[in-house]
């Protein structure tokens, strides 16, 4: 309903082709797994190297013996086989973003009450793409851009293409979340001072609330995963909640 009110009516949601998560029996477990900033990690290299990868290959972020527990995991777990002195992924996989998207929509649920659906797309061709995590908090829309990619890959037409949707959906709160360790500071803010800048003719005040979390007039918030996505988002709401 707080979609309709605004005009947008779910033409697609939640798409399971390249979604990477077990059954029910292991998902809360998979769920806990996914808190770990190592293991999402893990679970990239194992998509970039699935047709074929060693212990090895997917043992840049955590030590062999965490990695050798991963892999034992998401054997078990039914996504992985063993295979020629290796692994591979039981069926294709093209990228890790939807599988990012369910935990933060999962994320949002679990930890915070909310309603949520991910992967939405809506019939209104004057604003294209997905919106990757849209959550019912009380009386309020959150809308959750999800980037898997570090900033260095991330270029100012997605920080435009968000800003876009924000304007279109006008959710009480905005989150750019990327799925990184690195500062935000460096590239990632000034991109969005300046697609501002474009918009309002004027450079607005992107300021810090913590670490390498910022804000934009309280309603637009922009973080990654330092210390935790579920601490960084709680940081979030909690803000907007009690200005």
């Amino acid at each position: 309903m707080l979609l309709r009110r605004r005009g947008f009516t779910v033409y697609k949601k939640e798409p399971a082709e390249d979604l990477l998560i077990p059954g029910r029996r292991l998902l809360d477990e998979y769920y806990r797994q996914m808190h770990r900033y190592s293991f999402r990690l893990f679970l990239r290299d194992v998509i970039k190297h699935q047709e074929h990868f060693t212990l090895q290959q997917v043992a840049r972020y955590a030590t062999p013996n965490v990695t050798a527990e991963y892999l034992r995991f998401i054997t078990m777990a039914g996504l992985a086989r063993e295979r020629e002195e290796g692994y591979r992924l039981v069926r294709p996989v093209r990228s890790f973003g939807e599988t990012l998207e369910w935990y933060i929509a999962e994320l949002c649920r679990r930890e915070f009450g909310a309603e949520s659906v991910w992967g939405v797309k809506f019939k209104r061709p004057q604003i294209g793409g997905d919106y990757d995590v849209i959550a019912r908090l009380d009386n309020s829309l959150l809308y959750v851009e999800v980037k898997s990619s570090p900033p260095k890959q991330i270029y100012s037409r997605e920080i435009a293409a968000f800003l876009e949707r924000v304007s279109d959906l006008v959710p009480e709160m905005a989150v750019f979340l990327m799925d990184t360790e690195l500062r935000m500071k460096d590239k990632i803010v000034p991109m969005f001072e300046e697609e501002l800048a474009k918009r309002h003719g004027e450079r607005p005040e992107v300021s810090r609330m913590e670490k390498e979390l910022f804000q934009i007039k309280g309603r637009i918030y922009i973080i990654n995963a330092k210390d935790s996505i579920i601490r960084n988002m709680e940081a979030v709401i909690s803000r907007y909640f009690r200005r």
